[in-house]
């Protein structure tokens, strides 16, 4: 029979005295006692095709004086002398046959061929250990490059010719197979040094076994000993295992899994443009402590988003900021390790992936496959597995307990933690639950400030006054006038790009809280002793909201209005904002402000705080805050509100405010300002309640602080203090 390929010559049936071979008889002579000792002998020689160990060279290195046919030395027939019936072969070629076979001295070996260990039995294992070799050099997993046999994988039970492994030309191996057909990963690579090489150091320890998984016998080399020449301890770093500077392959098919350590490359984005947008909103916050509210809208413009798709992309960005210490809960049962020990990126796609099934009820098809897309695109498919893994647990949990009652599970106990387990169920941390109980003066209205907090806000406009009326706002734009504002303009949530809506882009309306008009309207209805001379001061007026609305009201009786902003860059956006409004704005500290002293009738000081009234707006705050931001923010709060006093003239107002209802920066610095005798000043309070007519539930006074559950604002604190002296 002769190969397809033309790569082996044809076999003959009889072995090498005539006689017919049955099919349990062995393919070696008997007595060959094929060995590795035999196969590789002194010098790194394999002439039998195995792999070479680290002081061979390839095809002419090592002692061959015994082994020097090429493969031109052949009949006409086609045929190698080996492969000869005995009576066709020269004479030289039978008195080598009988060499071999009749334990003369081996001149490959360096050794009588009766001194090779193993006896009979040992033959029968070299002949198996040959079958072996031949397999593990077929899947090229020890051979090198351009060494590969032919077609032994599918021919390993049928007769093979009357010779040793040994006496095989290295011509009889093939080394046709197109050098593409080997994976890239695979081929050697000596041009460059084992170090930068990865993909196996990492790795761990490689199995023993051979092809299959085969049981080794006691003599037989495993995956990791060294080959014969090799050594363990070598100086140029390569160990037993490494042959021409390449590590040993675990005998087994290449490629016969994905390998350990190595990662499909990234694909492209998303294909979701609203999902896409929320993780890079998550992203930006987590990487550079940037402000949700301020960066979502050119995020919506650089995907192109309007509409629905923008209201998901809001709604999926802010739901999963807002909702981060639940949702981190949520992965962490799932997970084998704490949040801390995973990559960032791969957290943000687990948070929104979780906030979709906890909190949107999302399909987990829709919820899960959109996460793992786009951590595939963006770190590769064992990341997107870890994801998809974890996210499959969450979504099993949702549909075995419901999401309501999973998350409660993950609760802290009512008996043992009451105002913990009331704030991690509204996703909330203790503390600021604590600060609103202690604001509240009681429990009783926790579940719904936290709710209330924790619920998607109504987008609040500003009708500028002089250029606008609240109720024009509401036809162009197709919302709602405010309840108590008369200058405020309530849309929906998902309303799409604000920025787009064509009185904001022409300065007609801004975006603003109705809590926040109310505090300032409040000063500037509140009643002065003496003559208002229309001298208006904002004390700390970044970004500008206020001082639109203070701006335009001093505007409509000839007064101006001076702002004062410690940052060039939110300078620039008050004068931006104030553009045609008779304000001056000062780029300054406002504690040490160029301005004169007893000169305004009115002085706004909108403190600079922890936020904690305007989470739903600002739905990162929650969990970027700490309970030690507190005290220093309390003693700025003292020192701005000292200066505010100041730059009032007597008999004037001066209004503070904060928007956080924490009573260290709140009722805390009125009155411990109000209560010192070395101030140079005299302060006495005024009641703000009657300066915020239709406004229910503004408490006892003199101070009035707003809720979300109560009033639909941010929770504002406004205290009102006129200087007396």
């Amino acid at each position: 029979m002769s190969e397809p390929d033309g790569g082996r010559p044809e076999r003959d049936d009889r072995d090498d005295r005539g006689r017919s071979r049955g099919p349990g008889d062995s393919e070696e002579p008997r007595g060959s006692g094929w060995s590795r000792e035999a196969s590789t002998g002194t010098g790194g020689d394999r002439s039998s095709g195995g792999s070479e160990g680290p002081g061979s060279g390839g095809a002419g290195s090592g002692d061959r004086a015994s082994d020097d046919r090429r493969p031109d030395d052949r009949r006409a027939d086609g045929r190698r002398p080996e492969d000869r019936r005995p009576e066709d072969r020269r004479p030289e070629d039978r008195r080598s046959e009988d060499r071999r076979s009749g334990g003369r001295s081996d001149n490959r070996a360096g050794r009588p061929a009766g001194d090779r260990r193993g006896g009979s039995g040992g033959d029968r294992r070299g002949q198996d250990r040959g079958r072996d070799e031949r397999g593990r050099d077929d899947r090229g997993g020890d051979r090198p490059r351009g060494q590969g046999s032919g077609d032994d994988r599918a021919r390993d039970d049928r007769p093979r010719p009357d010779r040793s492994r040994d006496d095989r030309p290295r011509s009889d191996r093939r080394d046709d197979r197109p050098r593409t057909d080997r994976p890239r990963d695979d081929r050697p690579r000596t041009d460059r040094p084992r170090e930068d090489r990865g993909g196996f150091r990492d790795r761990g320890p490689r199995s023993g076994g051979g092809a299959g998984g085969r049981d080794r016998g006691p003599g037989e080399r495993g995956a990791g000993a060294p080959r014969s020449g090799g050594h363990p301890d070598r100086r140029d770093g390569r160990g037993a295992g490494d042959r021409d500077g390449r590590r040993e392959r675990p005998s087994g098919p290449r490629n016969s899994g994905p390998p350990r350590g190595r990662e499909n490359p990234a694909g492209p984005p998303s294909g979701d443009p609203a999902r896409q947008a929320a993780f890079d909103l998550l992203t930006a916050v987590r990487e550079r402590d940037a402000y949700a509210n301020l960066l979502l809208p050119s995020i919506l413009r650089r995907y192109g988003l309007r509409d629905r798709d923008a209201a998901l992309a809001t709604e999926l960005g802010y739901g999963t900021l807002r909702a981060q210490g639940q949702l981190d809960a949520a992965i962490e049962a799932c997970a084998d390790r704490p949040l801390h020990r995973i990559e960032g990126p791969l957290v943000d796609a687990m948070r929104l992936g979780a906030y979709q099934l906890l909190r949107m009820r999302v399909p987990e098809h829709a919820a899960v496959a959109t996460s793992v897309d786009i951590v595939r695109g963006l770190a590769g498919t064992r990341s997107s597995g870890f994801v998809n893994a974890i996210l499959r647990k969450v979504a099993e949990n949702v549909g075995t307990l419901g999401a309501d009652a999973w998350i409660t599970s993950l609760a802290p106990s009512e008996e043992e933690d009451p105002i913990g387990r009331a704030s991690f169920l509204h996703a909330h941390p203790k503390w600021i639950g604590q600060a609103f109980v202690d604001a509240l003066g009681s429990r009783e209205e926790l579940d719904a400030a936290l709710a209330a907090d924790d619920t998607r806000p109504v987008v609040h406009l500003l009708a500028r006054p002089g250029d606008i009326t609240a109720e024009e706002l509401a036809l162009v734009t197709g919302g709602t006038e405010a309840p108590y504002s008369p200058y405020g303009v309530h849309l929906e949530p998902g309303s799409g790009d604000i920025g787009e809506i064509d009185a904001i882009r022409e300065g007609l309306a801004v975006v603003q809280d109705e809590g926040s008009q109310l505090v300032a309207l409040a000063l500037s209805r509140a009643e002065l002793v003496g003559e208002d001379t229309g001298r208006w001061l904002d004390l700390c007026a970044g970004p500008g909201g206020k001082a639109v609305l203070l701006g335009g009201l001093v505007a409509l009786d000839g007064g101006t209005l001076d702002a004062v902003e410690s940052s060039e860059h939110r300078a620039d956006l008050v004068r931006r904002a104030v553009d045609g409004l008779p304000v001056a704005v000062h780029t300054a500290d406002g504690r040490e402000a160029p301005l004169p002293d007893g000169a305004y009738d009115r002085v706004l000081v909108d403190a600079p705080c922890t936020g904690l009234g305007a989470l739903r707006r600002r739905p990162e705050a929650r969990w970027r805050r700490t309970p030690e931001d507190v005290a220093g923010l309390a003693k700025l709060q003292r020192d701005l509100l000292l200066a505010g006093l100041r730059h009032v003239r007597v008999g004037g107002v001066v209004a503070y405010v904060t928007c956080s209802p924490h009573l260290a920066e709140t009722v805390g610095v009125v009155g411990g300002l109000v209560r010192r005798k070395d101030l140079g000043v005299g302060v006495e309070r005024v009641d703000a309640r009657p300066y915020l007519p239709g406004v229910p539930q503004l408490g006892e006074g003199p101070t009035v602080q707003l809720w979300p559950h109560r009033h639909g604002t941010d929770a504002m604190f406004l205290a009102l203090l006129r200087r007396t002296s």
